[in-house]
């Protein structure tokens, strides 16, 4: 069942024709055998209530093994004579009997995969066994030849939608797509919509990994990766839950980092992981912290304890609500929000809201160790090298929050804010320790509080 599928794989200029071999998996799976419940014709005392009549009770190995009578995909359940209370799946299959501890949480499993009924399990065991003996040297392989790069089958559709999107590469960016482009980029795969989105020069290039999640499809679904059948019943692969790209978990290994966000699959802005908000904005840095800092910096600068003094925290949940349903159309200005300790505050919460902080876990304690460093020079040094190792996004998030804290602390004189206050304010805002230890996080303040201080007084110096 082997067959030769030709794809023309275009690269610009050139066309080249590349060979793949594969299998059908699809076909292999629906050959592969159907499960046949072996009835147990007796009632079994103590039977769990989550077993039907397939459960035998107390029996041996070869009991199972003869009740099964060779009979391919025929099942039972029995308990364990030498484990009383552990439960074995008895399963036929390739001329042999399989034998596999079998778990009740609320579903049945055998490994990973959870299912509602035995039958389920035993359908999706069944397919998965017969096309990794079926095919075991071609899925060892599937990542080796991958069409991800070259995107051969949907190559004209690609191209259509780059040129679209190129056409308006010298317009100013719009806030909303027309109805007829957003239908258009629905229809195409995720794996399209992220090759058009590479040719789009206003596209900022941040690397992203992607969010994979175990995925359960409906109806047949081949790999965006390998481009082959995802097999199984229930969790067949994975899926990015922030740009939609399907493959097979085997495959997601061997993605790279290239996530482009889908703006509809993002549900808010608070609580979004910073790249991610972005990527799918196609902007520099988070909507929230652009038109915050705006507002601040047109009627806030000189106002007294600014960023010390909180503002009502149900105004600043209104701002929060605001952002996360209007996104950059939201209005934060004095009309609506006369006191700039709310517009203060809707910032602070946004950084404290990131599941990553803007300086990352990774990064945490290199910058804990910088600000331990007692000679200055020395410590400056340290603080821009550890610098260079945050995410291009988070790094353009900090520089530009800087460069606006440096702007506060120039108006000291009104706002009585210098760069240590602004610390204080904003170390364990900006950074908090990987594990989540209030003893840890009351020992390092003094040096949370040190690193935005360096990086407010010299900041022309340091980004």
């Amino acid at each position: 069942a082997w067959a030769t599928e030709r794809a023309s794989i275009s690269n610009n200029t050139t066309t080249t024709t590349t060979t793949i071999y594969y299998v059908p998996i699809y076909q292999l799976q629906q050959e592969a055998p159907r499960p046949k419940r072996i009835i147990c014709p007796r009632e079994v005392e103590n039977r769990p209530k989550y077993y039907g009549r397939e459960f035998h009770g107390i029996i041996s190995r070869e009991q199972a093994d003869e009740l099964l009578g060779g009979v391919e995909g025929a099942y039972i359940l029995r308990e364990s004579q030498r484990q009383p209370g552990c439960y074995t799946l008895a399963l036929r299959f390739g001329n042999q009997t399989l034998n596999y501890r079998l778990f009740h949480d609320g579903k049945h499993f055998v490994g990973e995969k959870r299912f509602e009924s035995i039958h389920d399990l035993v359908t999706d065991g069944l397919i998965t066994l017969y096309i990794e003996t079926k095919a075991a040297e071609y899925i060892s392989k599937m990542t080796t030849n991958p069409i991800y790069e070259h995107i051969g089958y949907a190559t004209l559709l690609r191209e259509k939608v780059s040129r679209r999107l190129s056409r308006s590469k010298n317009e100013p960016r719009k806030t909303n797509v027309t109805h007829e482009e957003h239908t258009a980029v629905e229809k195409i795969s995720s794996l399209v919509r992220r090759a058009a989105l590479t040719h789009n020069d206003n596209h900022f290039n941040y690397e992203k990994t992607h969010n994979f999640k175990v995925h359960t499809f409906r109806g047949p679904h081949w790999c965006e990766y390998c481009a082959n059948f995802m097999w199984g019943l229930i969790a067949q692969g994975v899926r990015c839950s922030d740009c939609g790209l399907n493959v097979h978990k085997q495959c997601s290994k061997h993605v790279p980092n290239d996530c482009q966000p889908d703006l509809k699959r993002i549900k808010k802005v608070y609580c979004c992981d910073l790249t991610t908000l972005v990527k799918a904005h196609n902007t520099q840095r988070p909507m929230v912290v652009d038109i915050c800092i705006r507002e601040i910096e047109a009627r806030g600068l000189k106002s007294e304890g600014l960023y010390r003094v909180s503002g009502f925290t149900e105004h600043i949940e209104d701002v929060k609500m605001a952002f996360d349903r209007d996104g950059e159309k939201a209005d934060i200005s004095a009309n609506v929000y006369p006191d700039i300790n709310i517009i203060t505050g809707a910032l602070k919460l946004y950084f404290r809201d990131l599941p990553i902080p803007v300086i990352t876990y990774d990064t945490y304690s290199k910058f804990i160790d910088a600000a331990k460093i007692s000679n200055a020079d020395e410590r400056l040094e340290a603080v821009h090298e550890v610098l260079m190792l945050l995410p291009p996004a988070h790094y353009e998030t900090l520089r530009y929050l800087m460069i606006h804290l440096k702007k506060v602390t120039m108006n000291e004189k009104d706002n009585f804010m210098n760069a240590e206050n602004l610390g204080i304010v904003f170390g364990p805002t900006l950074m908090r320790p990987p594990e989540d230890s209030t003893l840890t996080t009351l020992h390092d303040m003094r040096y949370q509080k040190l690193i935005v201080q360096i990086l407010i007084e010299n900041e022309d110096v340091l980004f």
